[in-house]
């Protein structure tokens, strides 16, 4: 998890050399790990000023100070289910990142948790998504609810709520369409399941929207999470593939630009491999504070 480039900037902090070139490397770091030119200045200006007005500073002591940096960018944000009272998690996501794979990783998690958990296929564009989250579904115990491939996601989404409402499960887990023929079209489809979700009584407290990100995306992450907040308001991140994160900084510009927090992370390929988001973890391995 961000090996590479944690164990860029640890290897930088240690030289304990600060000339130009010293900064100027600090600088292409944090631009190459996403966090964005400004920021990248922000912090190699600090940095720089910290190190030349106090000499006996150790690579930890820079660390940290990148760290602080960027500890108010990113938060962690942990929904909570509860037994009795209906939940539905909107899981977004464009094609390829892992979407079906990591309703599939939820849907274990909170059964084993007692939760009594609904699949929603709700993306009708390609049969090929309905047919694997119907496996899941089977392999895990839990029910789906599915139209034919074509269908009106919306109904699909009113059909699980209700069926879910009137059977008395805790969560729906919704699996979406990642692809529209153009934007207008995506905001529309988005924004009447919104709709729908809202209209069976479903209040904010217990109604989330999750965005499935790969972790391997840099810069484009950060145009999805723009795109879906736009359609319908992020309430948190989840990442998949972590286990190959290289940079991270992305998720840095995302706290930043739109406010939205992290949630999950996805760290392997078995229904177990998801766990919460730590926020001290993620910042120690960015900034190379960890082995």
């Amino acid at each position: 998890m961000l090996k590479g480039f944690g164990a860029k900037l640890k290897a930088l902090f240690g030289i304990n050399t600060f000339d130009e070139s010293y900064f100027e490397q600090l600088e292409d770091f944090l631009i190459e790990g996403d966090l964005g030119a400004k920021l990248a200045f922000t912090i190699s200006d600090d940095v720089r000023k910290r190190a030349k007005s106090e000499k006996s500073k150790t690579a930890q002591d820079l660390q940290l100070l990148v760290k602080s940096h960027l500890h108010g960018k990113i938060e962690a944000f942990q929904p909570t289910v509860e037994s009795g009272k209906l939940t539905v998690f909107l899981i977004l996501g464009v094609n390829g990142v892992g979407k079906t794979t990591t309703i599939a990783k939820l849907a274990s998690m909170y059964k084993q948790q007692g939760k009594n958990v609904l699949l929603a296929a709700a993306d009708t564009f390609r049969a090929a998504a309905i047919d694997q989250l119907e496996v899941h579904a089977n392999r895990l115990g839990c029910r789906i609810v599915k139209q034919k491939s074509g269908s009106d996601p919306g109904s699909v989404v009113f059909d699980a709520i209700t069926s879910a409402q009137a059977r008395g499960e805790d969560l729906v887990l919704v699996d979406t369409a990642g692809r529209m023929h153009n934007k207008e079209n995506l905001l529309r489809e988005l924004s009447k399941i919104d709709k729908i979700v809202k209209g069976r009584g479903i209040d904010e407290v217990h109604y989330k929207k999750f965005l499935v990100i790969d972790s391997t995306t840099g810069q484009n992450g950060i145009s999805q999470a723009e795109l879906f907040n736009q359609a319908v308001k992020l309430d948190g991140l989840i990442l998949s593939k972590y286990d190959s994160l290289a940079k991270g900084g992305a998720l840095i510009q995302i706290g930043e630009k739109f406010g939205i927090p992290v949630s999950f992370v996805g760290t392997g390929e078995t229904y177990q491999d998801i766990k919460a988001f730590d926020k001290e973890e993620f910042l120690n391995t960015l900034v190379g504070l960890t082995d």
